[in-house]
């Protein structure tokens, strides 16, 4: 059965060393989620490009516990953003086999939207 969680959530993003002689700028993030889904995410994003031309791309996984539907746990998010003239597309999935605890089988997808004022909306589709 499928379910939708929805909510908030605050990211801070810190760089670290880069990779591959500079070609691969990596970045440690820390989330706070609010919603639906509560609870706190931990990652490591690698990205490529230029952002400041609109032209890049990145990849990502973070760990994300807490309480989802009730349910307490965790599970880990896996990220593809590429980014072409300024146009954005971004893709969030449930890493198949990571759920623990209460959210043990957990599989779905992430959807997000920014608002005028900068705060990150998302709706996680997910089935347990």
């Amino acid at each position: 059965m499928s379910h939708i969680a929805r909510g908030t959530f605050e990211v801070e993003i810190t760089p670290s060393a880069p990779e591959l002689d500079g070609a691969v700028n990596r970045f440690e993030l820390r989330k706070r989620f609010s919603g639906d889904l509560a609870g706190t995410g931990s990652g490591v994003m690698l990205s490529g490009g230029d952002p400041s031309t609109g032209t890049a791309g990145y990849v990502a996984i973070e760990t994300v516990r807490g309480t989802l539907g009730g349910r307490e746990g965790a599970f880990a998010l896996q990220q593809f953003g590429t980014m072409v003239s300024g146009a954005s597309l971004l893709h969030y999935q449930v890493v198949p086999g990571s759920g623990s605890g209460e959210l043990a089988g957990v599989l779905g997808s992430l959807h997000l939207t920014f608002d005028a004022d900068g705060t990150h909306r998302f709706e996680l589709d997910y089935e347990l």
